[in-house]
């Protein structure tokens, strides 16, 4: 059987395919373009994506023989699942290995941005620090006491409600899916109603997925009921931030910064509106990435590959 990589994995990963199957990686321009992919995946019977590859009905299509599609990702949002369904193609995809690390980095940006923590290393690289701060002086806001709103109360939305409880928040959530009440008092958390969840957070934090649903959910009008003190966190998907709309929101002072590890379109550019702005902190979509995490994602992503071509269970399919 041939196998298809869009893009290079881990040596391990790569030698425990190549025992089975003859691969193909490729290794051009990121993200494969859209031509190059539709006449490589013409043969293939496996496909090892990730999240930036667009698998739509017209990859889809051309592939006469693609039996899986693995991609290296929690989420999935980038394949179409109703033309690989009309087609009998399985699809597997990396969900719980990654909850830890994104949730990691969420608290990491709630820090930095009610710290002011690269603001600060900014200052300092540009040679503006010229004295001692005094008592009013670049102050930061702390964490003990403010409510923290989730919005997606998944494996990531919880272990984030499991984090910050170390920092002594008050928790409340909004989801499609309520949790039970025995969910709820394990995590210290409350349901509260989306209106709710943005007229009384300090900070909104994102963690639902990226569909029809949320496309652009947080935008000019549901930012103007936040309050003007509060931070906006998103390590989703860049889609459901309406990101013109934030920049006018945190020129006009309507919330008081952001902190993003995803883009409605990546990598931004240096030229972004975003980066011109202070009170922001800006990561290069790296919720999973810490050393062990990647391991173990390519380490699923392969065994849901051969699994799947085997006809067997996945480890986690769609």
């Amino acid at each position: 059987m041939r196998i298809l990589l869009t893009r290079k994995l881990h040596k391990f990963a790569i030698k425990e395919l190549k025992k089975y199957y003859t691969v193909s990686i490729h290794d051009g321009k990121i993200p494969i373009p859209k031509k190059e992919l539709m006449e490589k995946i013409k043969n293939v019977e496996g496909l090892i994506c990730f999240p930036y590859d667009l698998i739509d009905r017209e990859v889809i299509e051309k592939a006469r023989n693609l039996k899986v599609i693995s991609t290296y990702s929690v989420g999935y949002d980038h394949i179409d699942l109703a033309a690989a369904k009309k087609k009998n193609i399985r699809i597997g995809y990396t969900p719980d290995v990654l909850t830890g690390a994104t949730a990691d980095l969420t608290l990491g940006l709630i820090l930095d941005v009610m710290r002011r923590i690269t603001e600060g290393d900014r200052v300092i690289r540009r040679g503006s620090w010229h004295q001692i701060f005094g008592a009013s002086d670049y102050v930061g806001v702390d964490l003990e006491g403010k409510t923290l709103g989730i919005f997606g109360i998944g494996r990531i939305g919880q272990a984030v409600a499991k984090r910050a409880r170390g920092f002594e928040m008050n928790i409340q959530y909004n989801s499609r899916k309520r949790l039970s009440k025995n969910q709820e008092k394990f995590l210290g958390i409350k349901f509260v109603s989306f209106d709710t969840l943005l007229r009384s957070s300090d900070i909104l934090t994102i963690h639902a997925p990226y569909n029809p649903e949320t496309h652009h959910l947080i935008n000019f009008k549901t930012m103007k009921k936040m309050k003007k003190t509060a931070v906006l966190i998103n390590t989703a998907r860049g889609k459901i931030v309406n990101e013109v709309d934030l920049v006018k929101a945190l020129k006009r002072k309507i919330i008081s910064g952001a902190g993003l590890d995803v883009f409605e379109k990546e990598p931004i550019k240096k030229s972004h509106e975003l980066t011109k702005i202070e009170n922001t902190v800006l990561a290069p979509h790296i919720g999973s990435s810490s050393a062990e995490t990647r391991k173990k994602m390519a380490s699923i992503t392969v065994q849901n590959l051969v699994l799947g071509l085997q006809k067997k269970k996945m480890v986690y399919s769609i």
